[in-house]
């Protein structure tokens, strides 16, 4: 039986690269998709619906289950009609894959109000928008024994903070807060809550200056954004039920478990600190952290 036979998914930001692959190998292992994307330009604008519907028609030729969804999920009623979507099409949900998201890159004192926002608007309350639904479907379904998924995509642009991408990074370590979040409060339920954070080649990437990519020189297949679908695909099974509130690399071949944050060192006190004492300490105990970690 393959991996994923029987459950079903939306996967949003499917029309094309990472999503596209991710949409493409559950149809393979048995999983029915609901294929969400926009069709919009890297920066937002514009829309085309022929994305997702190509991907979703390549499914069914292949003989899977697939169907075409082009609502925007910055808008709270996309995310209400995936799930919907998902359940009177193919009787339930199980899975939720949130991959769309655009870019808006500047420095932060070019950045307009409207870059940060529409960043933040897609990418952080765009997967509010869909986990919100599919978390309340879920909780309706408590006592099932379901094994059910949330796979949240964060980036290295926030864990390690890309100086162009202010907006971007801020919404992806957002997103690693929210995946925390679900995955401490939606246990109950049944619910696991990841977050990958690839490195692939995609339209996002081919977008981003040279002298803003790592110079460490890799294959054609290692850069695909097909190496980040067998990732999502584990943490969709039943099998995973072990892995959540974790964030996970995937970058080539690679797979990486990054560690949660975690205090390092502490200065503990009998009373209030005095503040020439406090930076004597902190230096003492803390520079030598700070120093080797870079």
């Amino acid at each position: 039986m393959n991996g994923l036979e029987g459950r079903v998914a939306v996967v949003t930001g499917a029309g094309r690269g990472i999503g596209a692959g991710i949409a493409r190998l559950f149809a393979q292992q048995g999983a029915a998709v609901v294929v969400n994307d926009l069709g919009v330009d890297l920066d937002g604008s514009g829309g085309d619906a022929g994305p997702a519907a190509e991907v979703a028609a390549e499914i069914t030729r292949a003989g899977g289950s697939a169907v075409a969804d082009h609502g925007d999920v910055s808008r709270p009623a996309t995310g209400e009609r995936l799930v919907r979507t998902a359940v009177e099409r193919f009787g339930r949900l199980d899975v939720l894959v949130n991959a769309a998201g655009i870019l808006r890159d500047r420095m932060i004192f070019n950045m307009s109000e409207e870059e940060w926002d529409d960043v933040v608007r897609v990418h952080l309350k765009g997967h509010f928008n869909t986990i919100k639904p599919a978390a309340a479907h879920w909780r309706e379904r408590r006592g099932e024994g379901g094994h059910f998924r949330i796979i949240n995509f964060t980036s290295v642009s926030g864990l390690r903070g890309a100086p162009g991408q202010p907006n971007y990074a801020a919404a992806k370590m957002g997103i690693v807060g929210l995946t925390y979040s679900c995955a401490n409060s939606l246990a109950r339920y049944g619910v696991t809550a990841n977050a990958i954070s690839p490195v692939a080649a995609t339209r996002m990437t081919a977008s981003i200056p040279s002298g803003r990519k790592k110079a460490r020189t890799v294959t054609e297949d290692e850069r695909a954004a097909e190496n980040v679908a067998p990732v999502a695909a584990y943490l969709a099974s039943e099998a995973s039920d072990w892995l959540t509130g974790r964030v996970i690399g995937a970058n080539g071949y690679d797979v990486t478990l990054y560690s949660d944050p975690e205090p390092l060192r502490v200065l503990s006190g009998s009373s209030r600190w005095d503040a020439a004492a406090l930076g004597e300490s902190m230096e003492r105990l803390f520079r030598p952290v700070v120093t080797r970690a870079r």
